[in-house]
């Protein structure tokens, strides 16, 4: 069981920081170092992918109509090369990723490079278009979200940026990509939970859900409208004082 205030602040977090190319690990990290609150305990982390998931879908409702109307096959089939690298790489990796996500160094150090790497893509954003081959290379990109810190918002707009996607489109595809991962991670949290069944709390689930997904949905709204004027230093610096903030709490 954990009070409202918990269940407020997990959500909250997990709103805002799925879809900014920020650590939601390593802000997670911090809210357990400083809140001094127990593991939110596996239901909770599936309400707020679900809050996530649906803030996505929604404000992609017209492209997700189109995809499944067959009006954008060609957008389909990017989706699922792009899925396929994470699909096996989770597979083969979950236990050592859930091994590595306890080190607060590792989350700092990812944090900070990743952050670097995303400012230094930007200047290569330009007009070119999503193809087959570029969308494989961001999926395999993503790959590199299973490290805690790395952010997989952050990696695949980091490819798509240094592939010469324009920050809107490389968005859009990190965006729409997010979908299936979600759906994968949420599973897989259905599937532990389903293994090792602990009780529900359901008015926490629901307070997680409905402001994950309200908090989610507005970073999204908010990123796509004013994306092409957002300079990535700032990003970049949020994360290398990130970084700072987790280093000094472990030494």
């Amino acid at each position: 069981m954990i009070d409202f205030w918990h269940s407020l602040v997990l959500a909250l977090i997990q709103g805002l920081t799925e879809f900014l190319p920020v650590s939601s690990s390593a802000h997670l990290i911090l809210v357990g170092l400083f809140g001094d609150w127990q593991d939110q305990g596996i239901i909770i982390d599936i309400a707020a992918h679900l809050g996530s998931l649906l803030a996505v879908m929604i404000y992609f409702r017209r492209d997700i109509i189109n995809l499944l109307s067959g009006r954008h096959n060609q957008l389909l089939i990017q989706l699922i090369i792009a899925t396929i690298p994470i699909v096996v790489a989770g597979l083969l990796f979950a236990g050592w990723v859930s091994d590595m996500g306890r080190s607060v160094i590792v989350i700092a150090v990812a944090s900070a490079v990743f952050g670097v790497l995303l400012w230094l893509s930007q200047r290569l954003a330009k007009q070119a278009e999503l193809n087959s081959k570029s969308a494989l290379l961001i999926g395999l990109a993503q790959c590199l979200a299973l490290i805690p810190g790395a952010s997989r918002s952050g990696v695949t707009l980091t490819a798509g940026m240094a592939l010469g996607l324009s920050k809107t489109t490389a968005a859009r595809f990190s965006f729409l990509l997010a979908i299936p991962t979600i759906l994968m991670a949420a599973a897989y949290a259905g599937l532990q939970w389903y293994q090792q069944p602990v009780m529900v709390d359901y008015a926490a689930v629901i307070t997680v859900i409905v402001l994950s997904f309200f908090s989610a949905w507005l970073v999204i709204a908010l990123f796509m409208k004013f994306i092409e004027r957002i300079d990535f230093i700032w990003f970049m610096f949020y994360r290398l004082l990130l970084a700072i903030v987790l280093f000094m709490v472990v030494i």
